[in-house]
């Protein structure tokens, strides 16, 4: 039902745009079963590795232009509980990945939606200049771009370092980023360049 809602009132027409993510929800207590141990992707550094104990949950969103905002809105109509891997072997179940529930989740997804296409996101290097005398169509798009999960083990990645002030309310903090222009494209829309 939220989905539809969602659909009728920002996406009446055209591909549905999804985004796919996971967070931790940091839970703790006896009842709480199903909390499992994982890298916390906010307190964690290349250098420095943080647990944290928690609920892992997988959400899928709806990514939305919202006219009054002036900018798309991602907005969460489906999330699933996705267990470590500890939690499953102990109870003699299969460990699903973060992938294998996004697809599950996907596959849902076009039940609901048989008519509409779908589209979840993928990064591409902006085209490369055309060459004189070239024919046919100019390029809309470069290459495909890594995984960002590549992108962080990857030794050639040139960190920055910045320090974001009142981080999560805990003040000051020193983080490391990268950055580089992208494209995201899909057929029939215009070329969308993101950074």
């Amino acid at each position: 039902m939220l989905l539809g809602l969602l659909i009728h009132a920002f996406a009446p027409t055209g591909p549905v745009i999804l985004g796919v993510d996971d967070t931790i929800e940091r839970r703790r207590g006896k009842r709480i079963t199903a909390k499992g141990i994982y890298r916390d992707p906010v307190r964690s550094s290349d250098a420095h590795f943080v647990k944290a104990s928690g609920l892992r949950w997988i959400s899928l969103m709806l990514l939305a232009p919202i006219p009054w905002a002036a900018r798309t809105w991602a907005l969460p109509f489906l999330t699933a509980l996705a267990p470590s891997e500890r939690y499953c072997r102990e109870r003699g179940r299969r460990h699903k990945k973060l992938t294998d529930w996004a697809r599950q989740m996907m596959l849902q997804v076009r039940r609901w939606l048989p008519e509409r296409e779908l589209v979840l996101a993928a990064l591409y290097e902006p085209a490369p200049p055309r060459r004189p005398g070239t024919n046919g169509r100019p390029r809309t798009k470069g290459a495909r771009l890594p995984n960002l999960s590549d992108v962080l083990v990857r030794t050639s990645t040139r960190w920055r370092r910045v320090t974001v002030p009142r981080w999560y309310g805990e003040g000051d903090r020193v983080v490391e980023f990268c950055s580089a222009p992208a494209v995201w494209r899909h057929g029939g829309k215009p070329v969308v360049p993101i950074r």
